[in-house]
């Protein structure tokens, strides 16, 4: 039997006016962001409808606007029943809210914290990303660690995001080194990502340990259906297993592609994403090309 899995994007699908038709059209969505304002203690609801693009670039601004806009659109959806779901870095968030691992709420504070420990530890190790195009993913891992070991600089494989879209995260430096030995060992493009860090990679250890102890202080529910969480790329359904996996998140890869592949093993064949923009949908398509796949 065919199974329906529900993804949520991460940080880069915000735009301005993102949940605005919600707020205004639905009575549950609207005390829902007004909720969320009072959790925040800031009208994120405002930045969210009209502010500028540079305002929802800010982390602990663009995190928790993602996180928003996705559950509760996942809420005015009557007929959101997932099998399965999965997230997209701060989207497995959303996605943990979607199964009933946890409330809105914490899960909320969890976000906030989180993109405040983040924006912290890009403060504290300047780092970057890039987007590595057409180059197989052991190619590519294989200079990561060939930098490592002659130069000492930090760069890793972060985010596997589909066949032939490979994103790497480090230092300035190891970023630089790793986009011309991509080229120059056949890759179409090394593009460095207009991001403030290097987002899942070990320079996010301090933003670990944050995130580490507020996740310790947080009920973590049985969820009503397994999710497949980033760094393990598989099924998982017991909340401490999630725990730690949410955890091993910031520093460890988003393994997008595998997930993707491991939720098509596990039966899935429609897909629903829910939240700001299409990206997860492209991103699918490009994975399992059978896939029957709508944005909402």
């Amino acid at each position: 039997m065919s199974k329906h899995a529900f993804i949520f994007p991460g940080q880069g699908s915000q735009f301005s006016g993102m949940g605005k038709n919600l707020y205004e059209t639905n009575e549950a969505a609207k005390a829902l962001f007004e909720k969320a304002n009072d959790i925040l203690g800031f009208r994120i609801s405002d930045m969210m409808f009209s502010g500028t693009d540079e305002q929802l670039k800010q982390t602990n601004v663009t995190q928790p606007a993602i996180f928003i806009h996705s559950v509760i659109a996942f809420k005015t959806l009557a007929e959101a029943k997932p099998d399965m779901v999965a997230g997209h870095s701060l989207g497995e968030f959303s996605a943990l809210v979607a199964n009933g691992t946890l409330t809105f709420e914490d899960a909320l504070k969890l976000v906030s914290i989180r993109a405040n420990a983040m924006q912290k530890a890009c403060e504290i190790k300047p780092g970057g990303m890039a987007a590595v195009l057409a180059l197989a993913d052991d190619i590519v891992e294989r200079i990561c660690a060939e930098i490592k070991a002659e130069t000492g600089e930090v760069v890793v494989a972060a985010n596997y995001n589909c066949p032939g879209q490979l994103v790497i995260s480090g230092s300035v430096e190891g970023i630089n080194i790793a986009c011309e030995r991509m080229k120059a060992a056949g890759a179409k493009r090394a593009l460095v990502l207009p991001v403030g860090g290097a987002f899942h990679s070990p320079l996010m250890a301090s933003a670990k340990d944050k995130l580490a102890a507020a996740i310790a202080n947080t009920t973590f529910n049985t969820p009503n259906c397994p999710v497949y969480q980033n760094v393990v790329a598989k099924a998982v359904t017991d909340p401490t297993e999630i725990k730690q996996n949410l955890e091993a998140q910031l520093t460890g890869a988003v393994r997008w592609t595998q997930s993707v592949e491991a939720m098509v093993a596990d039966g899935a064949i429609n897909f629903t994403e829910v939240g700001p923009g299409k990206v997860l949908q492209g991103l699918v398509q490009k994975i399992y090309r059978e896939a029957v796949i709508v944005s909402y």
